[in-house]
């Protein structure tokens, strides 16, 4: 019997905030997994390693978690006034598919460092040193993401002493502002898909709650902690170990896709892990962090904890962060009143590694609320370069 050999594709593996991911210059794929479509995601599923029944990802590259479980395809933007157009794909763990429906915020600080060094900005727009402002066309989500890059000697400055819970060593610091990060509605008001910044979603067999249903950064469903049992407080262990409670926030997180407009039925949510997401809100509370760091009511607005794919998150999703942002800024959201009310410009909130300062501008325009830009800072740094391989025959 015959085997087909493996073959190498040219890859770099990177962190981007609390997440790691391999990323691929769109024209060293293999020809047909250059377009998107099934050949692209066997391709995709092959090298992270799933789907895998064991939960682990033991033949790929992926960590066996949503965090690590993620691919990126960059290329020569076609946006004017862009220099890379940035593709994410969400690699489901113990299933065949890859998600396509949003953006990783926590990537998007490696995007804009793997742009540079591999000639997809124009050197000329490359300083010998400072920072390097690179032009990202997050082609997900059809949004501009500007990303301020450090430059030491005409390379990328990895190296820093900028700290980030959830990140075990200190790097250099990337602000990132998502332009206009809230979802472009025919009627103007989809960043409320609903209309309403607090809506009633109804979950059979679970309960009714209050919601703010957000479409900005990623859609999210924001919940208050107390309304469904939970202080605010909690780490991962708490959640992720119990099968009932994984159980409840999947079908809340279905019933409000369908809420938000994002599935025609409940049954679709299960195609679409990665959005919208789930996350719940409390008043400032002391707590101990995931590293053991305590976190005191005085160093938070807000506690936020956020479920990715299924389960919570170690720390933030990027794109989580910015709907916190942006409905933090927006008064009356549930994500407002926990941080106290009113118009604020800029929160830190609690999570299970620590905390995060995340900043939006919010106005009224023709009685609707806009929000021209989220900022927030991150780090990135590439971890491995080369090749990597898989089976010939597997896409």
């Amino acid at each position: 019997m015959s085997f087909a050999p493996q073959i190498k594709i040219p890859a770099t593996y990177m962190r981007g905030g609390t997440s790691k991911g391999v990323f691929f210059k769109l024209d060293d794929l293999p020809e047909r997994a250059q377009s998107a479509g099934e050949a692209r995601d066997q391709m995709l599923l092959r090298v992270i390693g799933s789907p895998d029944p064991y939960a682990k990802q033991i033949d790929g590259m992926g960590g066996a978690t949503s965090s690590t479980s993620k691919t990126v395809i960059l290329s020569k933007s076609a946006q004017p006034e862009h220099d890379v157009d940035y593709l994410f794909g969400q690699v489901s763990i113990d299933k065949a598919f890859v998600d396509w429906s949003g953006n990783c915020g926590n990537l998007t600080a490696a995007v804009g460092s793997f742009a540079i060094s591999n000639g997809l900005v124009s050197a000329e727009r490359i300083p010998e040193n400072g920072m390097c402002t690179v032009r990202i066309w997050q082609v997900n989500i059809q949004k501009t993401i500007i990303a301020h890059v450090p430059i030491s000697n005409g390379q990328v400055q990895e190296t820093g002493d900028f700290e980030l819970d959830g990140v075990t060593f200190p790097a250099a610091e990337v602000q990132i502002e998502f332009l206009d990060p809230a979802d472009d509605g025919e009627d103007g008001g989809a960043m409320f898909p609903t209309g309403n910044v607090v809506d009633t979603l109804d979950v059979p067999d679970v309960g009714s709650f209050q919601a703010t249903l957000i479409n900005a950064g990623i859609p999210t469903i924001f919940l208050n902690a107390e309304d469904i049992g939970y202080q605010g407080t909690e780490l991962q262990e708490a959640i992720n170990g119990d099968a009932a409670a994984l159980a409840r926030f999947e079908k809340i997180r279905a019933y409000g896709a369908l809420k938000m407009g994002l599935i025609k039925d409940v049954s679709e949510a299960a195609n679409r892990q990665h959005t919208p997401k789930v996350a719940f809100v409390s008043k400032p509370k002391a707590y101990a962090a995931s590293s053991g760091k305590q976190v005191t009511e005085a160093d938070t607005d807000l506690l936020v904890r956020a479920l990715s794919m299924g389960k919570l998150h170690h720390a933030m999703m990027g794109t989580a962060a910015v709907a916190i942002g942006t409905a933090a800024a927006i008064p009356d959201t549930l994500v407002n009143l926990a941080a106290g009310g009113g118009e604020r410009e800029a929160v830190r909130f609690g999570h299970p590694s620590g905390t995060l300062r995340v900043g939006a501008q919010a106005l009224q325009e023709n009685g609707q609320w806009v929000v021209k830009k989220a900022i927030m800072s991150r780090s990135a740094r590439v971890l491995m370069e080369g090749w990597v391989r898989i089976p010939a025959d597997s896409f």
